[in-house]
């Protein structure tokens, strides 16, 4: 495999996670990630198992995202990708990126990690309030 098909099928994984996200189809964004997958904000990182009480406490809307920069090592690599989030009933808008981790895996590439950055109205970068989420630790 070329690195150019790699990148477009890493690009195809993560066009599935926003389509999914903006569909409310949970069971699809979990199939874009590998089994012992996790995702970052609110400052805590968050596995698999918890990712629908997540999902399910968000504001609902669009997740429009831009082309991510990816850096590809042999069956791993690195990215970023900015994200755009339009709330549904009131438009109002969220901005920030996703840092992530992607491995190569026998059903192909999936994210290993994603890890939220919120840009606020001030400037500053933070991966979001720590109370805006909580979960009970396993």
């Amino acid at each position: 495999m070329s690195d150019t098909d790699d990148l477009v099928e890493i690009e195809q994984l993560l066009a599935r996670y926003a389509v999914a996200m903006t569909r409310g189809e949970v069971h699809r964004v979990l199939a874009v990630f590998t089994p012992d997958g996790t995702y970052s904000a609110f400052g805590d990182t968050y596995p698999l198992d918890a990712f629908p009480a997540l999902v399910s406490a968000a504001p609902k809307g669009l997740f429009l995202v831009g082309t991510p920069v990816i850096e590809l090592d042999g069956d791993t690599a690195v990215g970023t990708q900015p994200l755009c989030f339009v709330e549904h009933s009131a438009h109002e808008m969220r901005i920030g990126y996703y840092d992530d981790t992607y491995v190569r895996t026998p059903k192909g590439w999936r994210l290993r990690t994603r890890a939220m950055t919120f840009i606020r109205r001030s400037g500053a970068h933070d991966s979001g309030r720590p109370h805006a989420f909580e979960h009970t630790r396993r």
